[in-house]
């Protein structure tokens, strides 16, 4: 929910956000009573309810105080006492959308909501009910509300259960990262077009009707969790972030591989963001990590079959010069700056090929790709068969953790130490930072020897590891952890929590963190797969009873298939109506009478062209969630070291000529370019050297060598601990319950009780 402005005191000086709201109807119009938190802001919204064609919005300009507001309630009550007066709705805390399938439109409204956490004082929320209200009044309406298909497609949005994966904030922009968010103060619109809200097409007519965002919340679909952890006996606050992206969402048959706009199926960005805990209104430290997973960019797929619990990968030879991959990349590059580290977990050797198969692909058209690029803008690709050796967990781990290293010497961390906010619930911005000249204030932390020393200047990240198996959900998890590991100890040292880079192993934060990366793991592979999440390494590192193990992996892989087979159909049928890929139309094909969603076409009742629209460079808001956009040439981008934010700050340079529309990036990396030979890096482990004309790594005296694809024969190879497709979760999802269709009324008959209602609601 965006800040609205009431002074003139530039941008966001006085922002104000409402957050509680009262819905009132007479027999023509709804009244939708907005408050602030302090209720010193009261406004006024209202839809009308007899043109059941039309969604019509009318925001009141007045800003009332609440003394006012009761008497506008009054003066509306009394004006339409011959029709039932002002009846009382309900109470709710923000707009989901407005939508409309046969008959009229319906307005989803957020019941009740739960705090789960909160960044730099702005609170996050999960929503723990909804519910679906009609808009029109009309009687020539009620044959078709009560149709049959409407009640289908109620039922069917209904099954986007909101209570479960979807949160919000109103005064944080949740969608972006913490790193987007302190160098680019963006407010408004912008906001929803991003890849991350799922509820974009839901509030696009309001939006576009009222050219703000003060009524709506922006949801974002994925996993958060926060936890305070402590280390060296001092507290921190770890908040681990998945956002799932809404372009080419789905489930894990229907939805595989990128499409032509350059998306990948089950993308999902991982932030791992860790700040001091210290009183309220002291400074801060605060750090973040991003990372992303993604399905391998090529057109291939795998047909669902009720007969085999691993269907033949079906490679398509359509884009023949990975058109679409490269587009992938170029958006990788928007989004995070260079360098790509590309982390390939899939099999090397298969006695029937099928992820091989794959895998040869992708390494061709990497080499492809990289043909074009300079040496300091090449992709850097390294491949690793996880399921090898998953038997020896432990040593695994550490691998992993050698190129989590190697990644974050490219990348770098985002660190900076913050202020308190000046006004209650402000955006972060630039003015947050701590500046060189301060201090730590002697109550920040239990260390007061760091109120005597200069502030730390900030670190950027730029640049991002792309981790992806198969289905990206469990080998791509134990990887996604090891790197959150390796960050973490960064992060920390940043903090001058620890004195090392590293963690102890033995130290309780790694299986501290190992729990918390194990939920995101089992969230994220029910959204996607069905089940939770095969933990196979996890449970071993864990000490657990094999038998255990491996019954519990059965039970998801079962679990997984059933899901896949008979319910996945209608559940991705679900996702295309919430996220507006399909409207209905009088006279036209029903959802459920198309074949399957592979048949879907940009059209009326397809896929929205809008929505995998290329974005452009000027405008930077659909998927930029590191860097920060500007019109500036592009340059190849630079290493620096502990960079201020307004000084020698680098640029990207995208994969192909086009690139040149990207914006630049205005981040240096933090520390530690990668100086160390292959076999430093990679042990003694087995490199597959595929190409020849591109340089990542460097030889022991520093020089650059030619390996841009490695090769780690190592880990696992019995199938499923964190690779195959046998994998399986649990029942529940935020696809099996309804919003709520129940309309909860009460009816005001007299001016008292209307004021009676404002007071007791708000």
């Amino acid at each position: 929910m965006a800040a609205e402005n009431y002074s003139n005191g530039g941008p966001d000086s006085n922002p104000c956000y409402l957050q509680k709201f009262g819905l009132y109807s007479t027999c023509s119009n709804f009244y939708m009573i907005g408050r602030d938190k302090n209720q010193t802001v009261w406004r006024v919204l209202k839809i009308h309810r007899l043109d059941s064609s039309e969604l019509t919005i009318l925001e009141d300009p007045t800003t009332y105080s609440e003394f006012e507001c009761f008497d506008l309630l009054r003066r509306i009550h009394d004006g339409n006492r011959s029709t039932g007066g002002l009846n009382f709705v309900t109470a709710c805390y923000g707009i989901v959308g407005f939508v409309k399938f046969l008959g009229p439109y319906y307005m989803l409204l957020i019941k009740k909501r739960r705090k789960i956490g909160a960044i730099c004082g702005h609170n996050i929320y999960a929503v723990t009910k909804s519910e679906m209200i009609p808009i029109s009044n009309s009687p020539d309406q009620s044959n078709v509300a009560y149709s049959k298909n409407e009640k289908r497609y109620k039922k069917l949005l209904c099954a986007v259960d909101l209570t479960k994966d979807f949160f919000f904030s109103y005064s944080y922009n949740v969608m972006h990262s913490l790193q987007r968010n302190l160098r680019k103060n963006e407010t408004g619109l912008g906001h929803y077009e991003t890849m991350f809200v799922w509820n974009e097409f839901l509030t696009r007519g309001i939006r576009n009707n009222l050219n703000n965002t003060l009524w709506t919340v922006a949801l974002v679909y994925g996993f958060f969790k926060q936890v305070k952890l402590s280390v060296s006996g001092r507290d921190f606050m770890f908040t681990l972030i998945a956002r799932r992206s809404r372009h080419y969402a789905g489930t894990r048959y229907l939805k595989r591989g990128v499409n032509e706009k350059g998306r990948v199926a089950n993308d999902v960005e991982t932030e791992q963001i860790v700040f001091e805990d210290v009183p309220e209104g002291c400074p801060t430290q605060i750090s973040s990590v991003v990372q992303n997973r993604g399905s391998i960019p090529l057109f291939w797929s795998q047909e669902t079959s009720r007969l085999n619990l691993r269907p033949d990968i079906i490679l398509s030879k359509k884009d023949p010069n990975y058109d679409a991959t490269r587009l992938h990349f170029e958006n990788l590059v928007r989004r995070y700056g260079n360098p790509i580290i590309i982390l390939n977990l899939i099999k090397r050797c298969e006695k029937k090929p099928r992820e091989t198969i794959l895998r040869a692909e992708f390494a061709n058209s990497i080499r492809i790709l990289n043909k074009s690029l300079t040496e300091e803008d090449c992709l850097r690709f390294l491949h690793w068969d996880l399921s090898r050796h998953s038997r020896k967990a432990t040593k695994s781990v550490a691998v992993l953790g050698r190129v989590a290293d190697y990644a974050l010497n490219l990348t770098g961390i985002f660190y900076c130490q913050v202020t308190p906010n000046c006004r209650p619930e402000g955006l972060l911005n630039l003015s947050c930072l701590v500046q060189n000249d301060e201090k730590l204030g002697k109550d920040a932390g239990n260390d007061k020897q760091n109120s005597s020393e200069n502030v730390k200047p900030p670190m950027f990240q730029n640049g991002v590891l792309r981790t992806n198996c198969i289905d990206c959900l469990d080998r791509t998890n134990v990887a996604q952890y090891a790197h959150g590991l390796m960050a973490l100890g960064r992060q920390l040292h940043a903090m001058s929590f620890i004195e090392s880079h590293t963690i102890d192993q033995n130290s309780p934060l790694v299986d501290e963190l190992m729990t918390v990366y194990e939920e995101m793991g089992d969230t994220l592979a029910l959204q996607y797969g069905g089940s939770a999440a095969h933990n196979k390494i996890f449970c071993q590192m864990r000490g657990q009873w094999k038998a255990a193990i491996q019954s519990q992996e059965f039970f998801r892989t079962l679990q997984r298939y059933y899901r896949n087979a008979y319910l996945d159909a209608e559940k991705q049928s679900a996702i295309n109506l919430f996220l507006g890929h399909f409207q209905p139309q009088q006279g036209k094909p029903a959802l459920w009478e198309l074949d399957s969603d592979q048949h879907y076409t940009v059209g009326s009742h397809g896929l929205n062209s809008d929505e995998y629209a290329k974005p452009s460079f000027k405008r930077s808001l659909s998927d930029g969630n590191i860097l920060y956009g500007t019109n500036a040439p592009v340059a190849a981008s630079n290493v620096g070291h502990l960079e201020p934010l307004s000084e020698n700050l680098g640029a990207t340079r995208g994969l192909s000529d086009s690139s040149s529309e990207m914006p630049t990036s205005e981040i240096s990396y933090s520390s530690l370019t990668p100086r160390m030979s292959c076999k430093q890096l990679f042990g003694d482990m087995e490199m597959d050297h595929f190409f020849e004309g591109n340089r990542i790594c460097f030889d022991e005296n520093g020089d650059e060598c030619n390996c841009t694809n490695f090769d780690m024969d190592w880990l696992s190879s019995s199938g499923n601990s964190c690779d195959d497709d046998t994998c399986d979760r649990s029942t529940t999802g935020p696809f099996s319950e309804n919003i709520g269709v129940e309309l909860k009324t009460e009816i005001a008959t007299s001016s008292r009780r209307v004021s009676n209602h404002i007071r007791t609601r708000f």
